[in-house]
């Protein structure tokens, strides 16, 4: 006598293994690890750009190879025309997250390696999106706020460059070290909901800007990466630390979420 079973219904894939990966994992006694390194030794003694090779290449660049790959990245930070004067067309109120998509979604059109989804063409449009994805980002940023984006500085690192071109000024050591390390904590983004969703549309062979852009737009929801977001508007709420415990009672009596 067969015993039918039922298909388990698991809410937000609880329990599932959805996807294997080698880039990424946490050890239950090391913690996070990336391509087998401890995050926290990526975290505060390498570059942003050694931690992106890592991730690319499965493993460190000796000195030439770090030095090429910077260069690499230096060479293609330079936004196309258009999508520089899409910035200058978007409302100023548009969100950060909504214009980086968009921009995303458009740099697509002006690369040459678009169709050629082979893994050599995969890595050069990777090293493409991590320099436009910062650029996307300080001259929007710029722009929305009435001023003129600033030229690129090849002689400065990526989070180097990043600064100079918010800031308008060169970068102590302090805050590049300060970038750098935040950008390694965020260079892989483990299985959550918008490396899920880069995923799914990676698997229909869609290409790497696609994927991209389905990511950026899950990141921006407030239960994903928006939550960032919303926890710099609670502490500029609370303001000062001797308000946080008065204002983290009143929203736990009015039962709202935190």
């Amino acid at each position: 006598m067969s015993v039918e079973t039922k298909p388990e219904y698991s809410p937000g894939l609880a329990g599932v293994i959805a996807g294997e990966t080698a880039i990424c994992w946490v050890d239950p006694n090391a913690g996070l690890m990336y391509r087998g390194y401890d995050i926290h030794e990526m975290a505060q003694k390498a570059s942003f750009e050694e931690v992106a090779y890592l991730l690319l290449n499965g493993e460190l660049p000796n000195g030439k190879q770090l030095a090429e790959f910077r260069q690499q990245i230096a060479a293609e930070r330079l936004l196309p025309g258009p999508v520089t004067e899409m910035l200058r067309l978007l409302p100023s109120t548009t969100h950060p997250m909504d214009m980086l998509r968009t921009g995303v979604s458009m740099l697509s059109a002006f690369d040459k390696d678009l169709s050629d989804n082979s893994h050599d063409a995969n890595i050069r449009k990777s090293i493409r999106l991590i320099a436009r994805v910062s650029t996307l980002i300080t001259d929007g940023w710029r722009i929305s706020h009435g001023q003129q984006p600033l030229p690129e500085r090849p002689d400065l690192t990526q989070a180097g460059n990043f600064f100079y071109k918010l800031e308008g000024k060169v970068p102590q050591d302090w805050q590049i070290q300060m970038l750098d390390t935040i950008f390694n904590l965020y260079a892989d983004h483990e299985f959550n909901a918008s490396t899920f969703a880069a995923r799914v549309t990676a698997s229909t062979l869609a290409g790497i800007y696609a994927a991209v852009t389905s990511a950026v737009a899950t990141l921006k929801g407030p239960l994903h990466g928006g939550a960032n977001e919303e926890s710099m508007k609670m502490l500029e709420e609370i303001s000062t630390p001797d308000r946080a415990e008065a204002w983290l009672m009143k929203k736990l009596e009015a039962k709202e979420k935190i």
